[in-house]
């Protein structure tokens, strides 16, 4: 009791025997203990995915809620934890969601997290290709937007030189591209 700060030596006081001030003191924190894993539990029930972030980024931040609650002790198995992950997947990704449900072999986390690697790879890559479709005379008008807007910024002579237009075609443009931003 000479440890306890006076104000909870005021609270404790009371007590006679060490063990009804640890049985006091063990309800308060057990109490503490349940309100914290409720609301780390609240955190991965209201966790939605949302089509503009990353999904990688977003099964990441799921993987971080998932490593509390077992922090606080509490075991979900690796299927209920792929399985979440599934269904909290973004709405634009219905197909890819639905196909991986009806998939007869059991995946782990990492087999799931190399699985929407591949297909939000795939899904950007799809992105590129239909802008490489327009007409190079709008994919040079965009290059010179963006060089624009990088001169304007300050930012003329650093990283790569770019290409002069003569030299432009839709294979570098990706690569110019991401040069000025």
């Amino acid at each position: 009791m000479n440890g306890l700060a006076d104000s909870l030596y005021n609270v404790y006081s009371t007590m006679k025997t060490a063990k009804e001030l640890w049985e006091s003191l063990d309800r308060k924190y057990k109490t503490e203990d349940a309100g914290a894993k409720k609301f780390i539990i609240g955190r991965f029930l209201d966790y939605k995915m949302v089509d503009s972030k990353p999904v990688i980024s977003q099964v990441q931040e799921l993987q971080v809620i998932l490593l509390e609650i077992h922090a606080e002790g509490m075991v979900l198995s690796e299927t209920f934890q792929v399985a979440a992950m599934i269904e909290k997947l973004p709405p634009a990704w219905k197909d890819f969601m639905n196909y991986l449900k009806h998939k007869r072999k059991e995946m782990n986390i990492e087999e799931l997290i190399v699985k929407l690697r591949i297909e939000e790879t795939t899904k950007i890559l799809k992105r590129m290709g239909s802008i490489l479709k327009w007409p190079k005379q709008i994919l040079w008008n965009i290059v010179k937007a963006l060089r624009q807007t990088r001169a304007s910024l300050g930012c003329l002579g650093k990283g790569r030189k770019w290409v002069q237009k003569e030299e432009f075609s839709r294979r570098n443009f990706l690569k110019n591209a991401t040069t000025v931003i």
